[in-house]
C-alpha cells in the first residue's frame, strides 16, 4: 500500500506543481510547446505497452478493441462539450473578450486561451483519462511489476496539461486558491485511483481489467489527437517532433528496465 501511495503521490503532484507554476510563472509557448510535444511521446509509449497491450492479453482482442473505442468516445463527447462551454462563455468567436483572453494567455495553447472554462476543459481531460491510468498503475505495482514508464509518462503529461489549464483560469480571472484547490482534489482522486489499484483491483480476474485499461488507452490516444500534439504544433511547428521522438524514447527505454 505504501508503494502504491508514494507512486501516487509522485504521478499527481505534477498537477499541483503545474498548478503553481501556471498560477505565477509566465512560460514561453515555444517552451510549452516542446513540454507537451515531449508528453505526448511518453504517453505514446505508455498507451501502446504498459495499457493497450496489457488490455489486449488480459481479454483478448474484443474487449481491448470496444474499451479503446469507449474512451475515445467518451473523451472526444466531453471533450468537445466543454469545448463549446468555453466558447459560450465568451460570447462571440470574434469578441474583443476572447482576443484579450488570447493575448492575456500568450503562454498557453490555443484551447486555453478561449476563456476559463477552457481551464476546466483541461481538467475533465486530465481527470478522464487519469483515472483509468492511475488505477492501471496501481494494478501494476500490486503485480509485482514496476511502472517506472507509466509513472514517467503520467508525470510529464500531467505537468502541462496542469500548467495550461491554470494558466487559462488565471486569464478569467480566477482566484488562485480555486485554481490550487481543484487541481489539488483532482491530484488527491488520481492519487486514490493508484491505490484502489493496487489494492483489490490487483486481485481481480484478468479480463475485468482488460476494459478499463483499453477504455484508458482510448481516452489517452483521443487526448493525444485532439489536445496535445496540435496544441504543440501550434505553439512550436515543426520543431515538437524532436520534443515528441524524445519522449518517446525515453519513455520506452524505462518501460525495458
Amino acid at each position: 500500500m505504501w508503494e502504491s501511495l508514494i507512486f501516487g503521490v509522485i504521478a499527481s503532484s505534477a498537477l499541483v506543481l503545474g498548478a503553481i507554476a501556471g498560477g505565477h510563472i509566465q512560460i514561453p509557448k515555444r517552451v510549452l510547446a516542446a513540454m507537451l510535444a515531449f508528453a505526448a511521446g511518453a504517453l505514446i509509449t505508455a498507451l501502446s505497452f504498459e495499457l493497450f497491450e496489457d488490455a489486449y492479453e488480459r481479454g483478448g482482442i474484443w474487449r481491448a478493441a470496444l474499451g479503446l473505442a469507449a474512451g475515445a468516445i467518451v473523451f472526444v463527447v466531453v471533450s468537445q462539450q466543454l469545448d463549446k462551454l468555453a466558447v459560450g462563455s465568451t460570447g462571440d468567436d470574434d469578441s474583443p473578450k476572447m482576443d484579450t483572453n488570447a493575448a492575456a494567455t500568450d503562454t498557453a495553447p490555443s484551447k486555453a486561451s478561449v476563456g476559463g472554462s477552457a481551464g476546466l476543459a483541461l481538467l475533465a481531460a486530465v481527470t478522464l483519462d487519469g483515472v483509468p491510468e492511475n488505477v492501471a498503475l496501481g494494478v501494476s505495482l500490486g503485480e509485482g511489476t514496476s511502472g517506472l514508464a507509466l509513472l514517467t509518462a503520467i508525470f510529464v503529461s500531467n505537468f502541462p496539461e496542469a500548467l495550461v489549464g491554470s494558466a487559462s483560469m488565471r486569464a478569467q480571472g480566477r482566484s488562485q486558491t480555486f485554481i490550487l484547490g481543484v487541481w489539488l482534489v483532482c491530484a488527491v482522486a488520481l492519487t486514490l485511483a493508484v491505490v484502489i489499484g493496487a489494492g483489490p483491483l490487483s486481485r481481480t480476474q484478468p479480463e475485468t481489467l482488460s476494459f478499463p485499461l483499453a477504455f484508458a488507452a482510448g481516452a489517452v490516444l483521443a487526448s493525444l489527437a485532439d489536445t496535445l500534439m496540435p496544441e504543440a504544433y501550434e505553439q512550436g511547428g515543426p520543431t515538437v517532433a524532436l520534443s515528441t521522438a524524445a519522449g518517446f524514447v525515453l519513455s520506452f527505454v524505462l518501460s525495458t528496465l
